[in-house]
């Protein structure tokens, strides 16, 4: 058995029933090309693409990365993020729901 979240290519979590149903956003959903590995080493090898460290200050997020409010580890989707989604923070086991932040930028937070 594969897992499809690993499968960027044939499973789109945009093209699933629920979101079917929910109303058309104005633009799609912009792909993103993972790197294999990031040195991120406290997750199982086939999911070290989808995490990495907080570098800092300096460290600036891209659209398809959200912080962890719980270890301050770096989230990385395959498609960009958006208010309403939710992700898995697999090192601290917490599962988060994106945000707009006071700032105006996504953020996360903790659901439990």
């Amino acid at each position: 058995m594969t897992d499809p979240l690993l499968e960027t290519t044939e499973f789109d979590p945009a093209d699933d029933e629920e979101s079917s149903r929910a109303p058309e956003r104005a633009k799609p959903r912009q792909r993103y090309k993972l790197k294999d590995d990031t040195g991120f080493d406290e997750v199982p090898k086939k999911y070290r693409r989808f995490y990495r460290r907080w570098k800092g200050k300096g460290d600036t997020l891209a659209p398809n990365e959200v912080i962890c409010p719980v270890c301050k580890v770096v989230i990385r989707s395959a498609r960009d993020l958006r208010v309403g989604d939710r992700v898995y923070c697999m090192p601290c086991f917490s599962r988060l729901t994106v945000i707009l932040g006071e700032s105006g930028l996504l953020e996360a937070k903790v659901e439990y």
